[in-house]
């Protein structure tokens, strides 16, 4: 039964520098569980802005925010930073991942953050994690050893490590080649169908848009389609 994580209800943004312009022009929509969504539009059309408000990382707009039921407006940066440590995983075009901590122990982060299962809990959920993305065997290693696909992977096994309501990502295989862009690709296809995860990705790959479940289509500000 698929319920709905996240909706977006007459959204406005405006940046004022010095003079208003205004980058999200009345964005309504909403995204199921176990969806699998992009969104796409040329540079500069809002996308980035509007994940980064859905994030709950942006305050600073008109219109309302609905995560999990829970509207996102009026609450404290604590409360937010809660609801994003436990409800949104985050993947990005750069992996951020800390050369000084090995990969599990970088998997492990925000699980150790949210404090909500035990330090030996938490790298048991690790390792799960990396062996779902078929990378468990790196585990031990330091994260600057591995390859930019394997790093985008092990980003990926972090974002999942607190059970996500919504993976969001922003452009995550922009900085890969063809090959890695098509192995990330897989593991969102394969967490959306397979282990029902919920999926919103901003991209500039139409390749890889057009085969996820739904298209989310920006143009100046606005969804188009």
């Amino acid at each position: 039964m698929s319920r709905t994580v996240l909706e977006a209800k007459d959204i406005n943004k405006s940046f004022h520098d010095p003079v208003t312009i205004q980058v999200l022009n009345g964005i309504n929509f909403s995204v199921d569980s176990g969806e699998f969504i992009s969104v796409i539009g040329k540079s500069g059309c809002g996308k980035s802005t509007l994940l980064y408000i859905l994030s709950t990382m942006d305050t600073d707009y008109s219109g309302e925010l609905i995560i999990d039921g829970q509207t996102m407006r009026g609450k404290k940066e604590a409360e937010l930073a809660r609801v994003r440590n436990e409800k949104i995983g985050f993947v990005f075009q750069f992996h951020y991942l800390l050369n000084e901590f090995s990969v599990l122990h970088n998997v492990m982060l925000p699980g150790l953050k949210l404090g909500k299962h035990p330090q030996q809990e938490v790298e048991h959920r690790a390792m799960e994690r990396l062996k779902i993305l078929g990378i468990d065997d790196q585990a031990l290693k330091s994260a600057n050893q591995l390859s930019g696909g394997q790093k985008q992977r092990v980003a990926i096994a972090r974002a999942l490590i607190n059970d996500p309501l919504i993976i969001m990502g922003d452009e995550p295989t922009g900085n890969l080649d063809k090959k890695n862009s098509e192995i990330v690709f897989d593991i969102f296809k394969e967490l959306a169908e397979v282990y029902h995860q919920t999926l919103l990705i901003v991209t500039h790959d139409q390749g890889f848009a057009e085969n996820t479940h739904r298209i989310i289509e920006m143009e100046d500000g606005r969804i188009v389609s």
